[in-house]
């Protein structure tokens, strides 16, 4: 039988980098700017992490709240100089987007396989691989009831403080793009920042903090992975697809970080499908099984090409320049 009660808290757990990835896009998005440097952006957050917490890991006197503290600091800083560099290229040099994402990514991972197989080297480990089993512990250190609750414990209280805030961050974000003034400007930033530049609101600000600050979520993801999803083992090249699928969740949520939070688990539990359902030595099978959250990305594109509705349109200078002059 399909066993729900261990499934669940792993698509949970796949589903944290998603969240982060796709909630830090739709903000960046909702003030007109398609970032698509995230899966760079993940990554330097990561490493950044990672570089933090090696350093502080060879200290003697090592202690749960700096192992936290340090790791977050240096991935909120990398994304964030990430995420200053796409607004300087993008908003203040009005360089195309796609491009600049683009590269972004590709500098991003380049980034970040260097500085990791440094710190393989100077670890002097056998395997490919840098260790922080002390700091993930402190990232993982779950609620103390939930081993006592059973199966309620399991399901919502076994994960890392990280889940929680990664949740927190969404329906924070939400509430503020749709219930707070700022929300409103920086949505009519993204739609059309002629008339918000007229009506008084500065343009570039709004990009500026939206992009930084989604930049710095979506590095969180990043460093979540690597801390808690891979129990603090660093591996090069080890992320995957993550940080497109999550900006494919941006567009299936219909730019709503509320929905992104049961839309990313579900993108998690699709993730690790191929694990739970049986398909004995076939293993043409079982990489069918592993197609899914692609094929199930496709289907989601293809059916938000066919929306008519207004509210389920992207904000409508999405990848456009803002040239003031032409006001």
């Amino acid at each position: 039988m399909f066993d729900f009660i261990s499934f669940i808290p792993r698509a949970v757990v796949q589903g944290i980098p998603l969240l982060l990835g796709s909630t830090g896009e739709t903000l960046t998005e909702k003030s007109g700017n398609l970032n698509l440097g995230i899966p760079g952006i993940m990554y330097v957050g990561a490493i950044s992490g990672v570089i933090g917490s090696f350093f502080y890991e060879q200290s003697p006197n090592f202690a749960p709240l700096p192992a936290i503290l340090i790791p977050l600091g240096c991935c909120l800083l990398g994304s964030l100089l990430m995420g200053l560099l796409y607004c300087f290229l993008t908003v203040t040099l009005r360089a195309n987007q796609n491009v600049t994402g683009l590269a972004l990514t590709t500098f991003g991972v380049g980034f970040g396989n260097f500085f990791g197989g440094s710190l393989i080297k100077l670890s002097g480990s056998d395997l490919p691989s840098v260790i922080l089993s002390a700091t993930s512990n402190a990232f993982r250190t779950s609620l103390p009831a939930a081993e006592k609750a059973g199966v309620f414990g399991k399901l919502l209280l076994s994960y890392g403080f990280l889940a929680y805030i990664a949740v927190i961050i969404a329906l924070t974000a939400a509430y503020i793009l749709n219930h707070t003034r700022v929300g409103l400007h920086l949505r009519a930033v993204g739609e059309n920042p002629n008339t918000a530049d007229a009506a008084g609101i500065n343009v570039s600000k709004y990009k500026y903090i939206a992009t930084c600050t989604g930049s710095m979520i979506a590095g969180l993801g990043g460093l979540y992975y690597v801390m808690d999803y891979a129990s603090g083992v660093w591996t090069n090249d080890a992320f995957g697809d993550r940080g497109w699928l999550a900006i494919a969740l941006v567009i299936f949520t219909v730019w709503r970080p509320n929905v992104g939070v049961l839309a990313s688990f579900l993108f998690g539990g699709l993730y690790i499908l191929h694990m739970y359902i049986p398909s004995g030595m076939n293993l043409a099978v079982k990489e069918l099984y592993k197609m899914a959250p692609y094929v199930v990305t496709i289907i989601v594109l293809v059916l938000s090409s066919m929306r008519n509705k207004r509210e389920n349109q992207p904000p409508a200078s999405l990848g456009l320049a803002y040239f003031r002059e032409e006001r």
